[in-house]
Parts: C-alpha cells; structure tokens; sequence
C-alpha cells in the first residue's frame, strides 16, 4: 500500500505574512517536497509571543486557545521561525498548567508542532535539496531556535545540499542579534550595539549574504547592514533551499 502522506498545518507568522510571503511558499514548496500534504489554516493568527513577553498572560492565554483551536487534527504543526517555535513549543503548556483541559490540549499541540529545518530533518529524513546558490554565505543561529528547540546543525546539513554554494561559518553564530522581540523596542540602545557586533562578525566573514530562520532577526540585521551602507544582503533559509530568490533581499527596495 502507499505511504499515507502526513499532514501539515503550516503557521505562516505574522512577519511572513506581513513582511515577507515567499517565505511562506518556500515553506510549503519543501513541505510537499518531502511528502506531505500542507493547510495553512485561515483562523490562524500571531502566536503570542508579544503579549506573553510582556507579561500579559491574559491576552497571551486568549490568543493560544485560538491557535490551538485552529490547529487541531492535524498530524503537524510546522512554522518557518525559531522564535514563534518556541513560543507554541515550549510555552503554550505552561499558559494552562491552572486549566486541565486546555493543558492536555496545549500539551498535544506542543508536541505536535516543529520549526520547519528541523521537521525537514528530524521527522521527514530529507537529506537532499534540489537547489542551486551561486553564492558566499554565513549563517546566524536565532537564540529560541537554537536553545528552545535546538536548531543547530540541521540547517547546516540542508545548505551542504545546496549545489555551488559557499558556506563560511559566522564568528559568534550563536550570540543575540540584539532583536528580542520587544527588547529592542524597550532597550533601543542595547539592541543596537548587539546588532553593530553582529554585523561586524557578519562582514567579517566576507559572505554577500547572511541567512538564518528567524525573520525578526533577518530584519534586525538588514536593517543595520543597509543603514551602514554595507552590500551584504539577508535572506531566509528557506528561499534558498527551495530555490526561490526573485524576490528582492530583505529590506531591499523599502525607504527607512
């Protein structure tokens, strides 16, 4: 008999949606590469993770319940993001750890959902891309993907996959873009020094690119290197990996 194909539910988050779609279709397009059937259910919404790093554990409770609720029957729940992984990872459960019901669903959610290298790896085996970069690139490692989820040599064994491509690994891969969600609104200066070392290290390694799995952070360090005048561009994994880099580089063609 055929293999049942698993399926998916694919959680876009709100700066794919918003910010950079391709990234979203990428995600479906390796998805459906490696054999599974993709939703990208409509009653989806932001995970949360504003509310619940502020400290706002009513909204942030409120928007789970939705999210689990939108998710539910699926095989999977897979999100092209260390950040937003993270958060319905490893949070969703403690949310409702005073609510029996919602904590047995929140338990089954979490442990249903991946960041999108890792369940490419991990759970579907894939060890070979289709792809082509003509290119020298480095690779940032987001902090929740790496120390939430642990997200380190998965996207590394998918870019070796990658015909023509030159890899350089980025000094300090695994320090803190400065990003932070709401960090780097609440400590402007801070973030912006941590960025200024981050994309030091970046043109350090003399790569036209720097790539990585987390948006926030790929925007963080765009905005710094543009406003630095520097020609390094950013791009998520995951338009590489699927091949699909017409669109212009983060932030590039956008005013200040």
């Amino acid at each position: 008999m055929p293999e049942t194909r698993p399926e998916v539910a694919l959680f876009v988050t709100c700066l794919v949606d918003l910010f950079r779609p391709v990234v979203g279709f990428a995600a479906v397009d390796l998805l459906e590469r490696s054999g599974c059937r993709v939703t990208v259910p409509a009653a989806q919404t932001c995970c949360g993770q504003p509310a619940f790093n502020s400290g706002d554990r009513g909204n942030a409770k409120a928007i789970a319940a939705q999210v689990i609720e939108a998710f539910e029957g699926f095989d999977y729940v897979v999100v092209p993001s260390g950040s937003c992984g993270g958060m319905l990872a490893k949070h969703y459960p403690e949310l409702f750890e005073d609510n029996l019901e919602m904590k047995d669903r929140a338990y089954d959610f979490a442990a249903r959902t991946h960041e999108l290298i890792s369940f490419l790896v991990d759970v579907r085996g894939m060890s070979a891309v289709d792809a082509t970069f003509d290119g020298h690139v480095t690779y940032h490692d987001s902090c929740s993907g790496l120390r939430e989820l642990e997200v380190k040599e998965q996207p590394r064994k998918m870019l070796a996959q990658v015909a023509d491509l030159q890899l350089t690994e980025l000094p300090g891969a695994e320090l803190c873009c400065g990003f932070g969600g709401t960090f780097c609104v609440k400590y402007p200066d801070i973030s912006n020094n941590m960025v200024g070392d981050k994309t030091a290290d970046i043109k350090k390694t003399g790569a036209d690119l720097v790539l990585a799995g987390d948006l926030g952070c790929l925007m963080n360090m765009a905005g710094k290197l543009k406003r630095d005048g520097s020609p390094v561009q950013a791009r998520h994994i995951v338009e590489i990996l699927a091949g699909m880099t017409d669109e212009p580089a983060i932030g590039e063609g956008q005013t200040e």
